[in-house]
This record gives C-alpha cells, sequence and structure tokens, in this order.
C-alpha cells in the first residue's frame, strides 16, 4: 500500500509542479490519441462510466448479500462511495487540462478509478465463492487496464491521470481486502447466540 501511495504523491507532484515527469507523459499522450479502432478504444472508455461499472459492481454486492455476508459487501459499497470523495476535490484542486481541450479537471481520472473500484471489488467479493478464485481479480484487471487504454487512446485523458487513479484506488483496493478479511476471520470466530 505504501508504494502505491508514494508512485500517487510522486504523480501527483510532476504533474502540479510541471515537472519532467508531465512532460513526458504529454508527449505520449499526443503520440497516442486517436490510434485504434474509434469503436473498439470508446467502448473500452465507456467501461469506466458508472453507468457500466456501478451495475457490475452492484450485481456482484447483491449476489454475495444474497449468500449471507454483510460486512464485506458494505465495505465495498463503501469504497465506491470513497471515489468521488476523493478524485473530484483531487481534480479541482490540480486543475490539469485534458490532452485536447483547455478545459480542466483532469487528473485523476474519474472514469479510470470508477472502474478500478469497482471492478477490482467485485472481484474481491466474487473471489472467494469461485473453485479458480485467481480468475476474478484477473478480470478486474483487465478491465480497469482496458478502461484505461481506451481513455488515453480516445484523448480523454493523459496516461497519468489513468494511472494516478490506479494508484490512489489501489490504496482503495488493498484496505477493502484488509477490512474483508478482518471482517471474515471477525465472523468465523463469532458464536452463534443461544
Amino acid at each position: 500500500m505504501s508504494g502505491l501511495s508514494a508512485v500517487f504523491a510522486l504523480t501527483t507532484w510532476q504533474i502540479v509542479a510541471d515537472g519532467p515527469l508531465r512532460r513526458v507523459d504529454e508527449r505520449v499522450g499526443r503520440a497516442l490519441v486517436g490510434h485504434g479502432p474509434a469503436g473498439l478504444t470508446e467502448f473500452l472508455a465507456d467501461l469506466g462510466n458508472m453507468q457500466v461499472a456501478l451495475p457490475v459492481l452492484g450485481c456482484a454486492i447483491v449476489w454475495v448479500l444474497a449468500r449471507g455476508e454483510r460486512r464485506a459487501p458494505l465495505v465495498a459499497a463503501l469504497a465506491m462511495a470513497a471515489v468521488p470523495l476523493l478524485v473530484v476535490p483531487l481534480k479541482e484542486w490540480i486543475a490539469r487540462p485534458g490532452p485536447l481541450t483547455d478545459a480542466t479537471g483532469y487528473y485523476p481520472s474519474g472514469h479510470a478509478a470508477t472502474a478500478a473500484v469497482a471492478y477490482g471489488a467485485a472481484a474481491l467479493l466474487l473471489s472467494p465463492y469461485l473453485r479458480r478464485a485467481w480468475m476474478m481479480p484477473v478480470a478486474a484487471v483487465l478491465l480497469t487496464v482496458a478502461t484505461g487504454i481506451g481513455l488515453v487512446l480516445r484523448g480523454y485523458h493523459w496516461p497519468l491521470d489513468v494511472a494516478g487513479s490506479w494508484c490512489l484506488c489501489g490504496v482503495l483496493l488493498v484496505a477493502l481486502r484488509v477490512l474483508g478479511r478482518r471482517a471474515a476471520r471477525d465472523g468465523a470466530g463469532a458464536q452463534p447466540p443461544k
């Protein structure tokens, strides 16, 4: 978790201070914009829309609730609720312009953050119920990376906007994982009422 926090802090500092990493980021971003089939890259970028990602997490929460789990779904919902509470003030404070616009508020990427937390939390919720538990986190990583690729190729975000969101939300997901394990451990030791 400290590694993700450190990378997020470094990335944020470089964006705010107009450091060399920001200049490289903007050169790379300009070179990538417009590559790939427009329909596919738009589809990938849309994976980070709340209308797409939240129902995925919602279905996972309902499925786990139906199996009697209460704490982990609550923690997952709180992690998702924390995304705009963290991202929006940062966007306003940093006020980074986007790749194809002078409008500000592009760092960190809200779409990348939404995808990371929604798909990551869904994977953490569902993995314990699967024989091949590794499949859900792999699917979450693929969906999250695909979203980031779409956002950059469509010119909606710079690469560091996406990477910064992944680091920030990685911290949230690690906290979710730790709290989920504690909840499972505490629940396993509880005795039914007599």
